[in-house]
């Protein structure tokens, strides 16, 4: 049982913190779908669309709150920082919603979804659109279908508000607080003296005042979710079958629940529901893109980096591999793991051999993303320049809107010295993806490459900015600024944009010193 911010002496505190067992990304889900960590309240019976309780927590603090809990999240180790996967999970996602476009909510929502290293099965969504997936839940979801039923779900609380209408009922005023806390919840694992820190700077905001879905909002989300995959055309029954698969799972032990099942309550009457609305409409049989399969045993080779975590990835790789020989079969998602876990151990000849394999055996499938990205990540840390070029303009001509690839390719065009053609590039892409912060940290690397001192700093505050990490963007402007490089024209620009964010800065103090009185 955590109990956070209830003592009165560091000490104390800290001593809880240590003594958790819930893991902190669980905590972060506890928060914002689901279980109370301190049975003190009933599950809040949720308000109408239309009532007060929406107009608590406006769609534009719902964002700002989401996004300040993302700066934590990408800055914790466990967090799956890798273009790849997050392209396929986002493209993923972007389907669902494009399938069912009232998905998006009221509010229009701008979605971000997002993997992290966790053993426990569970998804969560956080304020104002961003969804979060555990690595365990996408190795345990062994088809589009099961993973899309789990996305939907979570899409659904969050069109459906249950979020915002959870935290109105604490009005604006507990914002910081939570966010506080979230972040406290991240830092546990790495260091409890840091976690304590951001704890007692959130003012001392109680756990108990944890939100939780009601089963209303449980049989709401999940029929949302239903449609959802109905107009996406997923097999609904992966619905049934992977919830069905936790709650079996979970059956006689009481301390190992799946947290997606403490966190989302599911009653055998909801899997009824769930199953009568199935029986009474027709849906189309879905075919898995190849790709998937190629996404999870990436994600199985990210999930553990250590030493010892990729020797467990290589022998399951194996058993896979020898079972397929045993079938007189190929088994092109083991050959490709195990061509990326070479590549992680730098032994680029044996993961280009494995790499090769892959392809020659995926038949009609060998211009995957994951291949082309792996085979230029061979290419360009073994510092084969010129053939890393070559493949990757080819690869940007194949997949000319995926971001992870345009990096790689500005990434080989600098390796050849090729930093203006890399710039070029970068600019004019950041003006086709004004709010993608990558983008604005790769062309801050392209501008280091070229020594162009004051527009490296200026790209980096761009990025920060973008992210929300406002305080910092400023200090980057103001090394711009003392930049012995800086052009008239640079200075305008850096003043111009630290008077924005010096503005924007201020209205946020000034917001949290009236929430504060």
């Amino acid at each position: 049982m955590i109990t956070l911010m209830q003592s009165s002496t560091k000490n104390l505190m800290k001593n809880s913190l240590l003594k958790t067992t819930l893991p902190r990304l669980t905590l972060i889900a506890a928060l914002f779908a689901g279980c109370f960590i301190e049975p003190t309240l009933h599950a809040q019976n949720l308000p109408m669309l239309g009532d007060t309780g929406r107009e608590d927590l406006s769609p534009v603090m719902e964002r700002k709150l989401g996004e300040e809990i993302m700066l934590g999240i990408r800055q914790d180790k466990d967090y799956i920082d890798d273009e790849p996967a997050s392209e396929f999970l986002n493209d993923f996602g972007a389907k669902l919603l494009e399938a069912h476009q009232e998905a998006r909510g009221d509010a229009n929502y701008d979605f971000y979804f997002f993997t992290v290293r966790d053993t426990m099965l569970n998804a969560f969504a956080l304020p104002g659109g961003f969804i979060g997936v555990h690595s365990a839940l996408i190795l345990a979801a062994h088809s589009e279908s099961e993973l899309a039923s789990v996305l939907a779900h979570e899409i659904g609380h969050v069109s459906q508000r249950h979020i915002a209408r959870m935290i109105g009922n604490q009005k604006q005023d507990a914002l910081i607080p939570i966010a506080s806390m979230i972040l406290a919840a991240l830092l546990i694992r790495a260091s409890p003296d840091a976690a304590i820190a951001v704890a007692m700077g959130g003012e001392g905001l109680a756990i108990q005042r944890q939100l939780d879905f009601s089963q209303n909002a449980e049989r709401e989300a999940d029929r949302v979710g239903l449609q959802i995959l109905r107009d996406g055309h997923f097999d609904p029954t992966g619905m049934v079958a992977f919830f069905s698969r936790m709650q079996n799972s979970a059956r006689g032990y009481s301390d190992n629940v799946p947290a997606f099942l403490r966190t989302h309550p599911l009653t055998s009457e909801r899997i009824a529901d769930i199953q009568s609305r199935i029986q009474s409409e027709t849906f189309s049989k879905h075919i898995d893109n190849p790709d998937y399969q190629l996404f999870r045993a990436r994600i199985r080779v990210l999930q553990d980096e250590t030493t010892q975590g990729l020797i467990e990835a290589k022998s399951y790789f194996n058993d896979q591999m020898a079972q397929a020989k045993a079938t007189k079969t190929v088994d092109v998602n083991a050959e490709y793991g195990l061509a990326f876990i070479a590549y992680k151990q730098r032994d680029f000849q044996l993961a280009q051999q494995y790499l090769d394999l892959a392809i020659k055996d995926s038949g009609d499938h060998p211009s995957s993303v994951f291949f082309t990205s792996l085979q230029l990540d061979i290419l360009l840390t073994s510092k084969q320049n010129e053939a890393a070029l070559a493949a990757a303009e080819k690869a940007l001509q194949a997949f000319p809107t995926s971001r992870g690839i345009g990096r790689q390719y500005s990434d080989a065009l600098i390796a050849n010295n090729q930093v203006d053609a890399a710039i070029t590039y970068l600019r004019d892409q950041t003006l086709l993806y004004r709010k993608d912060f990558l983008l604005q940290a790769q062309l801050a690397k392209a501008y280091a490459a070229a020594g162009k001192e004051a527009l490296q700093h200026l790209a980096l505050a761009e990025s920060l900015a973008l992210s929300g990490a406002i305080s910092p963007a400023i200090d980057q402007l103001s090394i711009a600024r003392r930049s012995p490089d800086g052009t008239f024209y640079d200075h305008a620009i850096i003043d111009a944009r630290e008077r924005d964010l010096k503005e924007r800065f201020k209205d946020e103090l000034e917001v949290a010193k009236k929430k504060g009185e």
